[in-house]
């Protein structure tokens, strides 16, 4: 894992002494996961070496595979260097579909998120210290302060026209050629959801899901009177498209529902040859598909991901997302690119809520328009690679060996498997007592067969966590060793 130590037999060049001393950096914890190091130039400056020594010092550390170069970025300890835990494989639900009855249990969950003296590792809230908290404050005051009365006004169309243009701009990243008539705006990428659903299908009917799925779409499912029909879902690659194909052929699906990009909770992301397959099929049977892209632009790759609008040729594709992950939670700004059911989805945006609040729309307007939000985003994905990389390496050190995690490219939270004795819900009520929060499996599958997993948010991770999951970890042996 780490460089080989000076020779011994000759004189070691400056820059294998510098390669040797970063490592063992590395390895005592002082550079960690994910963390940015210092630059070409800084390191220089630092160990009173050339510029060429720190870059082939750097060389020997890449080959290493102990960091790895991010264009327009600099140098960072890569991501997953420790490998105890294997991933998870794909997951194998039922082929019949379900209702959903998990309301009860997801309001607990998110009472005890809220509890402030937690170790808050439960729901999957970003951190408010890394959003643009005091930039989009000063927008709202000022915008306030000059607002006209017709501010203060229902705004019953699909939302204000410089939010929409902006959208449609920044949808060119994703791969979509998009009019700013072609969005309508809603309160949070929930609302959307709703909508879509509200439009394509009644109390009864069979919608598939990614397996496991976000309970918060699974909450939607159930408010309508519908049943899931779980696909199963690799944590890498997303829904498996011959599965889905057979449930199409075996079941009268009204609707397919995914979260196509950093899934909620696997954090799986679709290649994107492979959501143009998933549109040419649910194409061939005129299925329309509701894809939520909420964290679609927290990706730690170089490249955004495209997102299934990007090859829809039809209308079918429903495209769902926010800002609630990267500007604000409490502004509910989200919106959705209908397709065909546009006309559809504004009446029922208009019946069901009138209208979405004004002066938020106006403010993030003028922030996407001030070019800030690219600023904060490049910032964003740094902070949240680093913190996903921590909690996974924490997790691997920490958790007893026989379980598993996934390893996600984005978004900001982990899928953890339990050892198959291991209840969450046992474990939850443990971790509780000890002051902690998760998120336990049941909540993300509306047949129970995740009882054995966990979901932990990395968004909040910091070292001071890690006695949580210490303790944590003894309540799993604990459980774990019950007979």
């Amino acid at each position: 894992m780490n460089p080989k130590s000076p020779p011994k037999e000759k004189k070691a060049y400056r820059y294998e002494i510098l390669a040797h001393q970063i490592a063992q950096l590395i390895r005592q914890g002082t550079y960690r996961a994910g963390e940015r190091i210092p630059s070409v130039r800084q390191m220089s400056k630092q160990q009173a070496v050339s510029i060429s020594s720190v870059m082939q010092a750097y060389l020997i550390l890449e080959n290493e595979g102990l960091i790895e170069a991010r264009p327009q970025s600099g140098y960072y300890v890569r991501a997953f260097t420790n490998t105890k835990l294997p991933e998870l494989e794909s997951s194998a639900p039922s082929l019949d579909p379900s209702h959903v009855n998990l309301h009860d249990l997801v309001m607990m969950v998110m009472k005890d998120s809220a509890k402030p003296h937690l170790a808050q590792l439960g729901a999957a809230m970003p951190n408010l210290e890394l959003l643009p908290t005091d930039r989009m404050n000063h927008i709202i005051s000022r915008l306030a302060r000059k607002a006209e009365k017709g501010t203060h006004q229902y705004h019953f169309e699909a939302g204000m026209e410089d939010l929409r243009v902006q959208i449609s701009q920044r949808a060119v990243n994703s791969g979509c050629q998009l009019s700013p008539n072609d969005i309508v705006i809603t309160s949070g990428a929930t609302e959307a959801t709703n909508l879509c659903l509200h439009a394509v299908c009644k109390p009864g009917d069979i919608v598939a899901i990614e397996s496991p799925m976000y309970f918060g779409i699974l909450q939607l499912i159930e408010v309508h009177g519908l049943r899931a029909l779980e696909i199963p879902t690799n944590p890498r690659e997303g829904i498996s498209l011959e599965a889905l194909q057979f449930a199409i052929e075996h079941n009268p699906i009204k609707a397919v529902l995914t979260i196509s990009n950093f899934s909620n909770p696997t954090g799986s992301c679709i290649p994107d040859e492979k959501k143009r397959e998933l549109v040419e099929l649910l194409s061939r049977y005129d299925i329309p598909l509701i894809d939520n892209d909420v964290s679609g632009e927290i990706h730690f790759t170089e490249k955004r991901p495209l997102v299934t609008k990007a090859f829809d040729t039809k209308g079918l594709v429903m495209l769902c997302s926010s800002f609630s992950k990267t500007i604000s939670p409490s502004l509910r700004v989200g919106w959705v690119v209908p397709g065909r059911y546009k006309a559809e989805i504004e009446w029922l945006k208009f019946t069901l809520s009138s209208a979405t609040a004004t002066l938020p729309q106006m403010a993030i307007a003028e922030f996407l328009e001030s070019g800030g939000y690219d600023h904060h985003l490049r910032r964003l994905r740094r902070e949240y690679a680093a913190k996903v990389a921590q909690l996974y390496d924490a997790v691997t050190r920490t958790f007893p060996p026989g379980m598993r995690v996934t390893r996600p490219a984005g978004g900001f939270v982990l899928w953890v498997q339990l050892p198959a004795n291991v209840d969450s819900l046992e474990l939850y009520s443990l971790a509780l007592q000890g002051a902690i929060t998760l998120t336990p499996g049941y909540l993300f599958s509306p047949t129970n067969q995740f009882y054995n997993f966990i979901r932990l948010n990395a968004a909040a991770w910091s070292y001071p966590i890690m006695g949580a999951l210490d303790k944590l970890s003894d309540m799993i042996v604990e459980l774990a060793g019950r007979t």
